[in-house]
């Protein structure tokens, strides 16, 4: 007779392999999701969900990065979430860390 706690072990262990292949397929299949490389005022409006006429502003006031080609504004998306991304907003524990790196950089007690 097996020993009831190494059943149990071998379930577990499967679940623990299932639940692994299923987060990874679901990482997968949030990475594959198709964007283009280089979107239209109108797409672009709908991925950072802000109004039309805001990025008219941001284009006109040149606080975006895009690009004209005659009378249509075009947008390269690596470079529109780098742009997004670029004011962080650091957090206490980040701001914290920083500052010991720094003073262990500069070998400064206070």
């Amino acid at each position: 007779m097996e020993n009831p706690f190494e059943i149990i072990n071998n379930r577990l262990e499967r679940i623990e392999r299932l639940l692994e292949n299923i987060s990874n397929n679901s990482i997968r299949n949030e990475a594959n999701i198709n964007l283009p490389k280089i979107m239209t005022l109108k797409q672009l409006t709908s991925y950072l969900d802000v109004s039309k006429s805001y990025l008219y502003k941001l284009t006109s006031t040149n606080s975006i990065p895009h690009s004209k080609r005659g009378k249509r504004i075009y947008f390269d998306i690596e470079v529109i979430n780098n742009w997004v991304l670029e004011n962080k907003i650091w957090t206490q524990k980040d701001i914290e860390e920083q500052v010991n790196n720094y003073l262990m950089k500069n070998h400064r007690k206070f």
